[in-house]
């Protein structure tokens, strides 16, 4: 979203960003936009998804099984649940508030730019009926691509089962199981949440009718990477619209890369939303590490292991792009999100994959496959 702020803001946009108090991603003050702070939480800080991935990583350690996969898709909705119990109460705050919402009206926005993975942005479109931009990948309810287009469960695998577009008869039956069964815990944890609110603010519109209100979609994803999936003419895929030629490094790191010889450097990072793992698998990684002739980048917060070698240099952040377009980088150590991937086939780099939540898994299935 900052890339697409940053362009808007090049070409002569003037862009409000609404966010709330504890946002740590969209920051207060920035010269590319006026930001408009809501004196409330919305509960999705680092301390959170620290605890959830530290749950998820003790589940998935206990293996593949049926009982394994089972427990850490309900703790993932449990999860999900807790957060967007939160934001149906933001909702709510904003549209109870009169005040703020005449404030928003009298400004005569052009346009409402949101990630409809919350209600948030587009219930405020609707109610000032504004036209309605989506920067998306995911809707709270699963992939973007079921709301807006017929989507054949005989082709069109769902995230997370780890199927291509072509299944046998068993593999389309668990697709379908697996289907169904997703949208039980999506009404069950998600979309429970925002029933009262859409009864009470819309009264007989559907949050499905919203999104597909949407007058153009901007898909995060290169429809080359995905599987074939019927679309629609307002859908624009920009996947990788965030690669660009790497820059020269900060000096440090370039000495650093440079110091690698003939063997290379290894870059980790797990992404924006995860800069630590529980202490006993960090330890593990650093001396894993350490026994290797590269030289590893590692973007880590916190205590250094006790293992950590010589060959190793832990950053809080990483020019990523630039590091994977360096021509010492021989391999990416990642968790396998969007962006992440986008980059390193951008720039050519391998991938070792260590999957954690979401869409982590399917993307580094794509990629094996």
């Amino acid at each position: 979203m900052n890339i697409i702020v940053e362009e808007l803001h090049a070409r002569g946009h003037s862009v409000s960003v609404v966010r709330t108090e504890d946002s740590w991603y969209i920051k207060e003050s920035s010269p590319f936009y006026t930001a408009i702070t809501l004196k409330m939480d919305c509960g999705f800080d680092h301390e959170f998804f620290t605890i959830f991935v530290g749950r998820l990583l003790e589940i998935q350690r206990k293996g593949r099984s049926f009982w394994a996969r089972l427990e850490l898709e309900m703790e993932e909705m449990k999860a999900m649940s807790i957060l967007h119990k939160m934001w149906a109460e933001l909702i709510e705050h904003i549209f109870d508030d009169k005040h703020f919402m005449e404030s928003l009206r009298a400004v005569k926005f052009d346009v409402v730019l949101t990630d409809p993975f919350t209600l948030t942005g587009v219930m405020v479109a609707r109610h000032l009926d504004l036209p309605l931009v989506f920067n998306v990948r995911w809707t709270f309810d699963g992939e973007g691509h079921f709301n807006i287009a017929p989507s054949p469960l005989s082709y069109i695998p769902l995230a997370g089962t780890e199927l291509s577009d072509k299944m046998s008869f068993q593999e389309r039956v668990l697709n379908i199981l697996a289907y169904c069964f997703t949208q039980c815990k999506i009404a069950y944890f998600i979309t429970s949440n925002y029933d009262g609110l859409m009864q009470k603010f819309f009264g007989q519109h559907s949050f499905i009718s919203l999104f597909q209100r949407a007058d153009l979609w901007l898909m995060r994803i290169d429809f080359v990477f995905e599987f074939p999936w019927p679309t629609m003419p307002n859908v624009i895929y920009m996947g990788g619209f965030q690669c660009k030629p790497a820059k020269p490094l900060p000096p440090h790191l370039e000495d650093f890369v440079q110091s690698s010889g003939e063997h290379g450097v290894i870059i980790m990072s797990l992404g924006t939303l995860i800069s630590s793992l529980p202490r006993e698998i960090s330890e593990e990684i650093a001396a894993a590490f350490a026994k290797l002739p590269q030289k590893i980048i590692w973007r880590h917060t916190g205590k250094p292991p006790v293992s950590l070698g010589n060959n190793t240099l832990l950053v809080d952040w990483m020019p990523q792009n630039d590091l994977l377009g360096h021509a010492k980088t021989k391999v990416f150590v990642a968790h396998g999100g969007t962006n992440g991937v986008h980059e390193a086939i951008y720039h050519g780099v391998p991938i070792l994959g260590l999957p954690l939540v979401f869409d982590q898994h399917d993307n580094l299935f794509k990629i094996k496959f």
